[in-house]
């Protein structure tokens, strides 16, 4: 069974920065497309970026992140990261991983992911 499980959230002040982490057991996240995505209160879930399998290892991202999200991941801890700077107010939301069995190519669409975690808050203070 495969177990995904973030951490990293907490309360901060615009302008600072977090390393969320997602630590996934029971499958290499190497066989996988992982993606991030963020539910802010009362609105929608959005995808925030992702990171391909092994084949490609590309990293992509929304466009209203702008640059300022990183993905990346360590295969030997089996963890996926969401490096955030600069946050901003609007960036608070919880933020969870997400993982795509299949592999697919540059995956934005929630359905995509069959593998959940339970997510992280992130709050930004003005």
């Amino acid at each position: 069974q495969v177990q995904l499980v973030e951490s990293g959230g907490g309360l901060v002040q615009a302008g600072d920065s977090l390393r969320l982490s997602c630590a996934v057991a029971g499958r290499s996240i190497s066989t996988y497309t992982m993606g991030w995505f963020r539910q802010a209160p009362g609105k929608e879930r959005e995808f925030v970026g992702g990171i391909n399998t092994w084949r490609s290892r590309s990293t992509y991202y929304a466009d209203s992140v702008n640059g300022r999200f990183t993905i990346f991941r360590d295969t030997a801890k089996n963890t996926v990261y969401l490096l955030v700077n600069s946050l901003k107010p609007e960036d608070t939301a919880v933020y969870y991983c997400a993982a795509d069995e299949y592999g697919r190519d540059r995956s934005r669409y929630g359905a995509d992911y069959g593998y959940w975690g339970q997510g992280t808050r992130v709050t930004v203070s003005s």
